[in-house]
């Protein structure tokens, strides 16, 4: 028995010296710059409790450059698994307190594990980057270790979510990882992301600038679109991760969890018919419109403060988690542009992954004009969004509430896409174009020769959106399922979504599509 305890007695030394980490005068740094460890990090996301640590012993192996006599408690990771709100995560942290959270082999190999085990236990599998890039001291050991971690997050890609949480700084190949996941979540002031860091461009381009300005929070969600989320400090980015997974099912097989919030599917919501201004070219936040039209309000923007001219979203109708694609009148008229539709595209596979249900709302008067866009590549990138909504084949709702133009009508998931179910407004306008434009076409002639141009102009374009700006003609055809009342939006929704859950469809069996990129 005496044997016994003094092995005990060992494994708690050796256990205490792995939770110390870098031990108290660097843990004391980094509460310093406002940041918790790797560990309270964990365990401020995870249910309390819940947390089982692997792989705690692990350590590296390198005697290059005098790493010999180097300790990493721990080897600079933490990995586990743990519950959030009841249900299964892997989690992987770096600690910046060892060797400043620095990737080696072995570093590597236990987050290599953490993401091995999320996929063979479906659930998802959640990253804490909090590090000063690869060890130099291991050389192609650690270039090695990063790309064991991008083959392995391409692979785990489609089959269980993968977010990226970004608390410190990431640099060089480490970004890449982040960036091959499904979401990526930054703090405010205390972490970012660049592949070359400020001292390097300075030498090679002379520009100067701060670590903030070349890959803060701001920057990644506003400018880059790098990242999806940002948050004040690490208390509410973990909140807002907790939110995140709320929407989402464990793996692409499972359903996403549904929600007994007593939100009535069937009720009308007459304040929709107010949304609209009297004239079709006043703006007006579509927020207001998903607002009334989810349950209890309540919806997570993804990406809110990229390409505002469209907005995507997490909400639910029925208690079942929907993503949502609405284009935004407030911001540039809602017109579709590079960034819009590559946010929109991204959005909507990663719903079609994990069997999200997708929600529609059209009010666009097309895609942006301007040699910027064109040299830009907007054919190129618009197409993917073409490409995003055919592909899917989760459930497709789509309301056409207002403008609905020439090629735009077609890319937001019209019937012609593979849209299950489309309901327009009494407002909608679908035409090959505007009516300013298509009357001073169609009517050119006879407003050129009227004693009174202006007035004969104004006449054909009242004719015009009398004739063919309006629903019936696309319902005529079958390719608007409804024209229905503002307020029953919710209701018949929520009723598609019921009939749609047993839908089933399949593509040709191929290998994989080439999407555009």
């Amino acid at each position: 028995m005496a044997k016994m305890d003094d092995k005990l007695k060992g494994l708690e030394e050796r256990r205490a010296k792995v939770l110390a980490g870098g031990g108290p005068k660097r843990v004391a740094a980094q509460h310093a710059k406002g940041k918790k460890t790797a560990r309270e990090r964990i365990e401020a996301l995870v249910d309390q409790g819940s947390f089982v640590e692997l792989d705690a012993f692990v350590e590296h192996r390198c005697t290059d450059l005098g790493m010999a006599d180097v300790e990493a408690p721990g080897e600079g990771a933490v990995i586990g698994y743990g519950t959030v709100n009841g249900r299964m995560v892997y989690l992987f942290a770096q600690d910046f307190t060892v060797i400043g959270g620095s990737l080696g082999e072995m570093h590597a190999a236990k987050i290599c594990k953490a993401m091995d085990m999320a996929v063979k236990v479906g659930c998802p599998c959640i990253g804490i980057n909090d590090s000063g890039g690869a060890r130099i001291q291991e050389g192609v050991d650690a270039l090695s270790g990063y790309g064991d971690i991008f083959y392995r997050n391409t692979l785990a890609s489609g089959v269980v979510p993968q977010i990226s949480v970004i608390m410190g700084p990431c640099a060089g190949g480490a970004v890449y990882s982040p960036a091959l996941t499904d979401f990526v979540f930054m703090t405010e002031g205390s972490s970012n992301m660049f592949i070359t860091g400020p001292q390097v461009i300075k030498a090679v381009t002379g520009e100067d600038v701060s670590a903030e300005d070349l890959g803060g929070a701001r920057v990644h969600t506003e400018v880059s679109g790098v990242a999806q989320f940002k948050f004040r400090d690490e208390e509410a980015t973990i909140e807002g991760i907790k939110k995140l997974l709320s929407f989402l099912p464990q793996n692409n097989i499972e359903d996403a969890p549904l929600a007994k919030n007593g939100d009535d599917p069937a009720k009308l919501v007459p304040q929709l018919g107010e949304v609209l201004p009297d004239s079709s070219n006043k703006p007006y936040d579509i927020r207001n419109v998903i607002e009334k039209v989810v349950d209890l309000g309540d919806y997570l923007e993804v990406q809110p403060d990229f390409a505002k001219n469209i907005v995507t979203c997490f909400g639910r109708l029925g208690g079942r988690s929907v993503g949502i694609i609405a284009n935004q009148p407030a911001v540039m008229a809602g017109v579709l542009d590079i960034n819009a539709s590559d946010k929109a595209s991204r959005f909507i596979r990663i719903c079609d992954s994990f069997n999200i249900p997708l929600v529609t709302f059209t009010d666009t008067a097309g895609y942006l004009p301007g040699v910027g866009q064109e040299h830009g590549g907007v054919i190129r990138h618009g197409a993917k969004l073409l490409y995003a909504y055919s592909e899917a084949t989760v459930p497709k709702l789509t309301v056409i509430l207002r403008k609905a133009y020439g090629g735009a009508y077609i890319a937001m998931c019209s019937r012609h896409l593979g849209a299950d179910q489309v309901f327009a407004w009494p407002s909608a306008e679908i035409a090959v174009m505007g009516p300013d434009g298509a009357a001073n076409i169609i009517f050119k002639k006879e407003i050129d020769e009227a004693a009174d141009p202006a007035a004969m102009r104004k006449d054909k374009i009242a004719e015009y959106k009398q004739n063919f700006a309006n629903p019936y003609k696309a319902a005529i055809r079958g390719y608007v399922d409804d024209v229905i009342d503002p307020a029953q939006t919710r209701a018949r929704l929520c009723s598609a979504l019921t009939m749609l859950l047993g839908k089933r469809q399949s593509h040709p069996a191929r290998k994989h599509g080439n999407t555009p990129v």
